[in-house]
């Protein structure tokens, strides 16, 4: 399928990797040119010339803590006037709500809430003046059916779906198109540290913690970050332009539900 979006510019956050990196390559199979964000500048850079050599689209970089102000600013310097937003951040660390002071839930706040915010804010009135745009967020699934050992991202990115829920339904009429995607258990460097956290807690072996986590899967596995970038290649599309304000899950089945 043609996406519709060939020439297309784009901000991709925490994309040396994972999910973002995913994402990443598959808007540039579509022919979107990249401005990718991490914070470390050698993994970073390495994936901007494997994307580079794959799709031959022109892709920019820039290693910066986009949770602070300073980053934010480093990152719209470099791509100004993006047509695509994808918001992405690792979550905070697993625990207990006894384990989170008021430390612990600014950090989560500011990375997983405040700053796409921040991000959506600035990008919005270039995307609405040239009546185009769209903002992807990668939240989680756990927004919809919350997770106990990771109750600050429960929280934070909770935060982040009101606002979209709210405001893309007031710039849909510009023909700027905001939606977020929810993943679930994805292979990920995430899912390796917590099924590292699950077997340090449960006194099991990493394998058997995968081993029990994908077993309650309907797909019967971990997603992929393929699979995962192509979504969200498609929610950048032309062909979402009557899809607002929607959460998309991709969990492989796991949140079990009639509807929704």
């Amino acid at each position: 399928m043609d996406l519709g979006i060939k020439g297309r510019r784009a901000i991709v956050c925490a994309s040396s990797k994972g999910l973002g990196r995913g994402s990443a390559e598959a808007l540039a199979a579509a022919g979107v040119d990249l401005t990718l964000n991490a914070r470390t500048a050698e993994t970073l850079e390495a994936t901007a010339d494997a994307i580079r050599a794959a799709y031959g689209v022109t892709v920019k970089t820039v290693a910066v803590d986009v949770t602070t102000e300073e980053g934010r600013a480093a990152l719209l310097e470099a791509e100004p006037n993006p047509d695509i937003l994808v918001n992405n951040a690792g979550g905070p660390p697993p625990g207990v709500w006894s384990d989170w002071g008021h430390e612990e839930w600014l950090k989560a706040v500011e990375s997983n809430m405040l700053t796409p915010i921040l991000l959506a804010t600035a990008v919005l009135p270039g995307m609405i003046e040239r009546g185009w745009g769209r903002v992807v967020s990668i939240t989680s699934g756990s927004v919809k059916a919350p997770i106990p050992r990771l109750g600050l991202s429960n929280s934070a990115r909770a935060g982040l779906t009101g606002f979209v829920a709210g405001t893309a339904r007031q710039v849909a009429k510009h023909g700027v198109i905001m939606n977020n995607l929810l993943p679930g258990q994805h292979d990920t460097d995430r899912i390796k540290g917590l099924m590292g956290n699950v077997a340090s807690t449960e006194n099991i072996s990493v394998e058997e913690a995968r081993e029990r986590a994908q077993s309650v899967i309907p797909r019967g596995r971990f997603g992929t970050p393929a699979e995962f970038g192509a979504v969200c290649a498609f929610l950048c599309s032309e062909h979402v332009g009557f899809m607002v304000g929607q959460n998309v899950l991709l969990d492989g089945g796991a949140f079990n539900s009639t509807m929704g």
